[in-house]
């Protein structure tokens, strides 16, 4: 189904370890969370806070293993911040990432995010709306940002998040329309599009060609359902366990998966599924996983 020269098989660590709430999985150290994606057969991962700072420390750690970075989240204020600083930040996450040997970043826009607020519901009317005046920064901004990453030999991967200003397919649809297709990518997310209502095969038959980097998430149906009527933020839903590993929720992967490889996908097929790993065993879920995608991708 798919070349295995050209697509390849990473895992997040925030099954390990939480960015947003660090005390999920706390205990976790760095070696053993790297250690554990190796042992359930996967050669690449992201970046979370366990690991360290120096790029030559990690790619040693990493090589010794087997493994290599695919991609870090950046978080860009480009609503809020002047956008010089916004680039000149961004410009030293590539610095990392090419020390690491890295070509994708993955861009969220956390201007008036919600995503990191315990006590504030992910589903109704606290997330911030743009203006067309806030639509027309946020994409000069990004295609700013992409074209500095594209000199560098880098895909800027954009990722629509829950609790963001670009949480919908219609908005993702603004995004994508008024953005620049060689600067601006899609970091396709199953499991965002899935919590905030949408069906993620739909989504993908329109912008398979945009897509540079994708998080392969899962969703527990019964769980999403309890979102709004109990008013629970995002990391509440996490939580309570919304997110899982491909092969343990609601999302249909086969036509997502025969999509991708028929249009000719290369990159990276990543694992994202934040749990509570107190109550989700992150080696258990990684090998869950791993065995998953074989069945029904043959990688």
């Amino acid at each position: 189904m798919f070349d295995s020269n050209k697509v390849f098989l990473g895992i997040a660590p925030i099954g390990w370890c939480n960015d947003d709430m660090p005390e999920l999985g706390g205990e976790n150290t760095f070696r053993q969370i790297v250690s554990e994606m190796a042992l359930a057969g996967f050669t690449g991962c992201e970046i979370g806070n366990k690991y360290p700072s120096d790029p030559a420390e990690l790619k040693r750690e990493l090589d010794l293993r087997g493994m290599r970075i695919a991609s870090r989240w950046f978080s860009s204020f480009i609503l809020t911040q002047p956008i010089e600083q916004v680039e000149a930040d961004f410009s030293k996450e590539l610095d990392f990432l090419a020390a690491v040997g890295a070509n994708r970043i993955n861009v969220s826009e956390q201007s008036y995010s919600i995503q990191g607020q315990m006590n504030t519901p992910v589903l109704g009317d606290a997330r911030h709306i743009m203006d067309d005046g806030e639509w027309a920064r946020l994409c000069a901004g990004l295609n700013r940002l992409g074209a500095v990453a594209k000199a560098r030999g880098f895909k800027l991967c954009f990722h629509h998040h829950m609790g963001t200003v670009v949480q919908t397919a219609a908005e993702t649809d603004r995004m994508l329309a008024n953005t620049d297709p060689d600067l601006v990518f899609l970091c396709y997310d199953t499991g965002h599009f899935t919590f905030a209502g949408e069906d993620p095969l739909t989504v993908l038959q329109k912008y398979v060609d945009r897509v540079g980097h994708l998080h392969l998430k899962d969703m527990r149906a019964d769980v999403v359902k309890r979102v709004a009527p109990e008013g629970w933020s995002f990391l509440q839903a996490v939580r309570n366990g919304a997110f899982t590993v491909p092969g343990d929720g609601c999302v249909d992967f086969d036509p997502i998966f025969e999509l991708l490889a028929k249009s000719g996908y290369e990159g990276w097929l990543l694992v994202e599924a934040e749990q509570d790993p107190a109550l989700a065993n992150p080696l258990e879920y990684a090998i869950k996983a791993r065995k998953y995608i074989r069945e029904h991708t043959g990688l």
